[in-house]
């Protein structure tokens, strides 16, 4: 199946780009697993290749840029034999006249070669640039398509580099290393043949000194391919350590670990260096013999070149001209480590975006839509399992919600319940049975769409660095100001309006400059603001203290009468809120039934919501007995 640019996002990343950057990845010759070790050279080219879509745009300034390059080499080509035909033509007959006309032409030669090298550099730009845009925006939606099961194994570092550097390194070979490649490989046949024309004997010379550099290309390459991947994985290493460390720094400080954390992020940086550093000895090795090679031939060149000039086998005008041309050899031959290298950066840094793009990818849009939900909702025979994993962390899941009502989710750590929530949004899809809405299987409606009938607040509240405005419109955009202060009520996030720009101010990255309870606020808000038909809550009330949640509680009977809801519940104060309650044990739903009836007649009911109410209940100094005449109170 071909990879598209926007296929199935439920937001264009690309809004605001121009249109010639938003191209297809439809061309895509090979699938390779995630994670996939390095390619076979073959399919590394063929991943390079693959890039070719996103120049499709800008074709007509990369045919523009060929051409100029063509002209500026050929130019450059021109000088030498111009110096011949005047040393051996006005110097060698004291013309004074031709020697102005033919110094003339040029230096006019020399002015059209750095003009036209001028606007190859000026054209190539804007292309470039845009192919990487284009890869760029194409590789962030497929990002936001992927399943959450990718994003846990893979770590964020990892993806940044990916997305920036290994990015940048492709755009440089397209704008400049592929480029010289063609020009270089261009220049060195034109030259030699030329050379082969004017005195043979020299020419077969310099064809001889190539044997050892190509030699030495192969040799290189070899030991290139693997280096580089491996400083490509530990820069994501690297990337990945420093995130940690910022995301985290309340918990290193407060625990007094910053030494710790250095240290390691010190090992990691010096296995990047040690590994850069024997990237360089191997390239400098490399670069030293190319250097060598044409240093060694020139030497050689002219002492044959003296000597058949001596005896007349050749013009002095044509000896000037084989040297200076063959000097005009030097920088295209010794580019060709450098420009070798960075052919080889850029197919492991194709290797690796490919990686992404070639990730399977689990959610489709499905042919239906629903206008007008009801918000019935059913699990059916539902099974799940993570994809690293053979045993079904749900089994056998069955339960029916009606529009409207409520059902609070009762179990112990590691029941399942954070599972079962996220598949009804489809953030992962079932293995086994089916979870349908309105009869209809979530599998079969537009993503879209069943995302705007569910809702989902999470325990782990995720805010942006945005303004508080943004985070609260994130899944309703075109709310009105009544409805988000109706929203910030419910969640009793009245906080807001004391900030020093109320809505319009900007909370930092993770909303880090909030407490816990005031982000799961935020997050509640955000999900009552969407209006849905189902609303999940997973746990969101869990950073709240006592009075604030008996408030939000208190908010939340009122929205949870208009819309199904699903509330994960550890505090049994939350339970309260549900007409029903299902108990999960085992990653299965062993009993449905009202708080009261469960409490009576299910031991492991009973023990759940004991230890919890003991908790509260010891932190104001009161008993509760759950037995007899009290159970039925609670």
């Amino acid at each position: 199946m071909p990879i598209t640019a926007s296929h199935n996002t439920t937001a264009d990343p690309s809004v605001g780009i121009s249109d010639e950057v938003r191209t297809l990845y439809a061309d895509a010759l090979i699938r390779e697993p995630a994670l996939a070790p390095p390619s076979k050279h073959a399919n590394r080219l063929v991943n390079l290749w693959r890039a070719r879509t996103y120049m499709r745009p800008y074709i007509g300034r990369f045919s523009v840029m060929v051409v100029f390059a063509f002209l500026s080499t050929i130019a450059g080509i021109l000088v030498p034999l111009l110096t011949r035909r005047i040393i051996d033509g006005p110097v060698a007959h004291s013309d004074h006249r031709g020697l102005w006309l033919l110094g003339s032409a040029a230096i006019g030669v020399g002015v059209v070669e750095a003009v036209f090298m001028f606007l190859r550099r000026w054209v190539v730009a804007r292309a470039t640039l845009g192919v990487e845009a284009g890869i760029r925006l194409d590789m962030y939606a497929k990002l936001q398509r992927l399943p959450l099961g990718f994003h846990t194994q893979w770590e964020s570092g990892q993806l940044l580099s990916r997305i920036m550097n290994d990015l940048s390194t492709v755009r440089r070979f397209l704008g400049f290393g592929l480029l010289f490649i063609i020009m270089n490989t261009f220049q060195i046949i034109v030259v030699t043949i030329l050379l082969l024309r004017m005195y043979w004997p020299l020419g077969i010379v310099v064809l001889v000194s190539a044997v050892p550099i190509v030699w030495l290309c192969l040799w290189n390459e070899r030991r290139y391919v693997t280096i580089s991947r491996t400083i490509q994985d530990q820069t994501g290493d690297v990337a990945s350590a420093v995130e940690e460390a910022v995301h985290g720094l309340r918990v290193i400080k407060a625990f007094g670990r910053s030494e710790h954390v250095y240290q390691g992020f010190d090992d990691k940086s010096t296995t990047l260096w040690q590994t850069s550093l024997d990237r360089v000895k191997l390239v400098s090795a490399f670069w030293t013999f190319l250097e060598a090679i044409p240093t060694l031939t020139l030497i050689v060149v002219l002492a044959i070149g003296a000597y058949a000039a001596a005896h007349g086998h050749l013009t002095l005008g044509t000896l000037v001209a084989f040297i200076t041309l063959m000097l005009s050899l030097i920088w295209p031959i010794s580019s060709l480590g450098f420009l070798l290298s960075m052919t080889q950066d850029a197919m492991t840094a194709a290797d690796r975006i490919t990686e992404i793009f070639d990730a399977p990818e689990t959610i489709h849009d499905g042919p239906r839509h629903i206008d007008d939900a009801r918000g019935e909702l059913v699990f059916d025979d539902v099974c799940f399992h993570y994809p690293d994993s053979d045993s079904d962390v749900l089994r056998h899941v069955n339960l029916t919600i009606a529009p409207g009502e409520t059902i609070a989710l009762v179990g112990g750590t590691g029941s399942g319940k954070t599972t079962l929530t996220a598949l009804v949004p489809r953030l992962t899809d079932v293995t086994g049975g089916a979870i349908r809405i309105d009869g209809v299987d979530v599998r079969d409606l537009e993503v879209e769409n069943l995302r705007s009938i569910v809702a989902t607040a999470f325990e782990d509240a995720t805010l942006f660095s945005m303004s508080v405005r943004e985070n609260l419109t994130l899944g309703r955009p075109q709310a009105s100001d009544d409805e988000i202060a109706e929203a910030i009520e419910v969640a009793q996030a009245g906080f807001v309006w004391d900030l020093p720009w109320g809505l319009d101010t900007r909370i930092g990255e993770q909303g880090m400059s909030l407490s816990g309870g005031q982000r799961q606020r935020l997050a509640l808000a955000r999900a009552v603001l969407v209006n849905p038909r189902i609303l999940v809550l997973d746990d969101t009330l869990s950073a709240l203290d006592m009075n604030t949640e008996a408030l939000v509680e208190a908010a939340l009977k009122r929205v949870l009468v208009k819309v199904t809801g699903i509330v994960v519940a550890h505090r049994a104060s939350t339970v309260l809120l549900a007409d029903r309650v299902a108990l999960l044990e085992e990653g299965t739903i062993t009993h449905v039934g009202t708080h009261s009836e469960l409490l009576a007649t299910v031991p492991e009911y009973r023990e759940l919501l004991s230890a919890d109410y003991d908790a509260e209940q010891g932190m104001s100094g009161e008993v509760v007995d759950f037995s007899g005449e009290e159970a039925d109170r609670a």
